[in-house]
């Protein structure tokens, strides 16, 4: 089933209580507004007028926070990774990663039009370029599996594979549809039945498990596969005494 992005909640417009020209903007204030926008509308929809139509402030009060578009995009990704949180010092580091994985979907389904961000955006910027929140997660994961045992070149593997299986799995999420919600036979709910059976058996004799589909127990199935791994890893590389 396709997750529908949230509705995205009133935005003042100008002259509304609390929001005129008297008082201090905050960059707090600028980001939630921001992001209610795109929750709203799509980033496509976020520019500095329309930001600024949205705070009831004149457009230039804005560039004091941010000089131009992809800054503000920038630091609205920021602020919605910091929620993400990793206990750098618990010996769990498999709970840990599982419980990061958690925290990513659920901030993937509350702002899906925020997730080609977060997945895209940073490849576009040289690691070390990135606005630094964004790379406060993968600092907090190497130091979690350091401490854990892992060399920092395992962590940063892991770490790459972990976001890697989340990324794609947010966005396989988010993109799953229904033609026709109505029917009753899964085939005909998926469109399967328009595949040739000749060519594709398999896939339209998995009707019933597509049309099941769980995100939040694919999520775990994944991570049970990938931590597994992992830790089968560790154990290996430990017995090494690597």
């Amino acid at each position: 089933m396709r997750i529908p992005p949230p509705p995205g909640r009133a935005l003042k417009e100008p002259g509304a209580a609390g929001e005129g020209r008297e008082g201090r903007l905050t960059r707090d204030a600028v980001l939630a507004a921001a992001l209610e926008i795109i929750d709203g509308e799509g980033a496509e929809a976020l520019s500095m007028r329309r930001l600024a139509r949205a705070l009831g402030r004149d457009p230039m009060t804005l560039y004091r926070h941010a000089p131009n578009k992809a800054a503000l995009l920038d630091a609205v990704a920021e602020t919605v990774l910091a929620r993400l949180d990793v206990e750098r010092g618990d010996p769990d580091w498999a709970g840990q990663l599982r419980a990061l994985a958690r925290s990513y979907r659920r901030i993937a389904l509350a702002h899906p039009h925020l997730v080609p961000l977060l997945v895209t955006r940073p490849l576009a910027t040289p690691l070390a370029l990135r606005p630094r929140g964004t790379l406060r997660p993968l600092e907090a994961v190497l130091a979690l599996l350091t401490r854990a045992g892992f060399s920092a070149a395992d962590a940063l593997h892991v770490y790459r594979a972990l976001f890697g299986f989340l990324h794609g799995h947010v966005l396989n999420e988010l993109q799953e549809l229904v033609e026709n919600p109505e029917e009753s036979d899964d085939l005909l709910r998926l469109g399967l039945h328009r595949l040739p059976i000749g060519e594709f058996p398999l896939l339209r004799a998995l009707a019933p498990v597509l049309a099941a589909y769980d995100g939040a127990g694919e999520l775990e199935r994944g991570l049970d596969i990938l931590l597994a791994g992992l830790a089968a890893t560790l154990g290996r590389d430990a017995a090494a005494g690597r």
